[in-house]
């Protein structure tokens, strides 16, 4: 008998559409707006099934939220790689832990016309006053916040280039600037990163900097003046990824090799010039999310849910994962990073003794600036083999944790809401879509921030896969 919560890594093939959802306890009347979800919901074509959760095909989930009702719909992103594989009923594409079986003619065409993924699964965002579901190369889909429809991919202008970016930009409301960065794979590469203004599709180049072995970043920190990369020691040569991803089918992330002995390098980048200001050295780990980031005198304080090495990708493979066996998940430290601009030691500390990722935070006014609250999903310790099972709160400056947990149910990444008039950092509500493995039924669950308490419940008739990251659409403005 497999793992009780494998349900969540299991195809769905329903896509529905509920004016209604049955309400248990109350959903405040003030929370107006609409959730939007991304992540993965089908794991296999024909006879062949994906490697790891990373992989899936991209559903859309959408809960829109007025006057203490909640009403629910869900729909596949139509991507081309969505609609090719669904065509040949196989993977056609490559994704980032699994490759199609190709020919070796296949192979060798692949390396003079790579077919990159538009598999958008990993999260959305609103760039250039369009609503876009994001992946890790360059080709987000524009869709239609008020159906889910997939409407057509979001082309940049400029001449900023580069085959992988990251699905988590960062958004200055003072500046009204989106900033990313991407990695330009070459005999010397270079991270590029870049920003949109206002509306603006157009990619303004800030800052390249070179890598000769390029790492794989998952996501980066920004304050007010500065970007920061984390260069994990994930790294790659260029010339094996593509010797390794076109003609030896081994997948993208395979390529990547854990090199501990270089250590992990800060670079501090600043958003205003491009300078790089300082480079600083830290002991090896990895990490998929920053949490937050804010300048603190002449240092940087920088807040990451961190792992130890990078394994916690091999333990993200399905056979893993829906397998019969317990296999303890690696334990992600909430680790306060000190980085002082004038180049000296770095140093961290740990804020809570529970693990979390997913990482969320009252974005819209405390994004690079100093905070005093996270929130993310976390396990119970005393579940070794589970999955993440819990949400917890964590208070940043008192270094104490609140955890919300509910018998056989696992939730997703916690969004925060601010309440109207707030008077609080946390005063707002939590919004997560926990899965209820032993009812085989979902449900959106709204907390009460402040008290990390249950409020209610709206119950969706059906069981949703394990999704990444959404937004709460509030006067149809993602950036909150």
């Amino acid at each position: 008998m497999g793992k009780e919560y494998s349900i969540g890594f299991q195809t769905l093939n329903d896509e529905l559409s509920l004016e209604s959802l049955p309400i248990e306890g109350n959903i405040p009347d003030w929370l107006s707006g609409t959730l939007i979800r991304n992540g993965p919901a089908k794991f296999e074509f024909g006879d062949r099934r994906y490697n790891t959760w990373l992989d899936g095909m991209a559903m859309l989930n959408r809960f829109s939220i007025h006057d203490g009702k909640v009403s629910f719909s869900n729909k596949y992103l139509d991507s081309k790689t969505f609609k090719k594989n669904r065509k040949t009923d196989s993977i056609s594409v490559a994704e980032f832990a699994t490759d199609p079986c190709r020919t070796i003619f296949q192979r060798v065409y692949s390396v003079f016309f790579p077919d990159f993924t538009d598999n958008a699964s990993v999260n959305i965002a609103k760039i250039a006053n369009k609503f876009v579901a994001m992946t890790e190369t360059s080709v987000p889909i524009e869709f239609d916040p008020e159906t889910i429809e997939s409407l057509s991919h979001l082309n940049f202008s400029g001449s900023v280039k580069g085959e992988l970016t990251t699905a988590h930009p960062q958004y200055d409301f003072d500046r009204d600037e989106t900033y990313n960065y991407t990695t330009d794979m070459s005999v010397i590469s270079h991270y590029k990163v870049f920003k949109l203004s206002g509306n603006s599709n157009k990619r303004e180049l800030i800052a390249s900097v070179p890598a000769l072995k390029p790492s794989y970043m998952h996501s980066f920190a920004m304050t007010e003046n500065y970007i920061v990369l984390a260069e994990f020691p994930l790294k790659v040569c260029p010339s094996q990824l593509l010797l390794g991803f076109s003609l030896l089918d081994r997948p993208f992330i395979d390529n990547f090799k854990w090199l501990p002995e270089g250590g992990t390098q800060f670079q501090v980048i600043d958003k205003r010039d491009g300078n790089v200001v300082a480079k600083l050295k830290a002991p090896p780990f990895y990490a998929f999310h920053h949490i937050n980031a804010f300048e603190r005198g002449e240092e940087i304080v920088l807040d990451i849910a961190a792992f130890d090495d990078a394994s916690v990708i091999s333990e993200l493979y399905l056979d893993r994962l829906c397998g019969d066996q317990p296999d303890a998940l690696s334990f992600s430290q909430f680790r306060r990073y000190t980085l002082p601009l004038d180049g000296s030691e770095t140093s961290f500390e740990v804020l809570s003794d529970e693990a979390i990722e997913l990482p969320r935070i009252n974005y819209r006014h405390f994004n690079g600036k100093p905070y005093s609250f996270a929130y993310g999903i976390s396990f119970i310790k005393d579940s070794p083999g589970d999955w993440y099972n819990q949400l917890v709160k964590v208070n940043v400056e008192e270094k104490v944790s609140s955890v919300w947990n509910a018998e056989n149910c696992y939730p997703g990444e916690p969004v925060f809401v601010p309440a109207p008039e707030a008077s609080s950092e946390d005063d707002g509500v939590i919004l997560s879509v926990v899965l209820d493995a032993k009812k085989r039924s979902s449900y959106l669950l709204v907390l009460d921030a402040k008290t990390f308490t249950e409020m209610g419940r709206a119950i969706v008739p059906l069981a949703m896969p394990f999704g990444f990251h959404g937004q709460f659409l509030s006067l149809l403005d993602s950036n909150n």
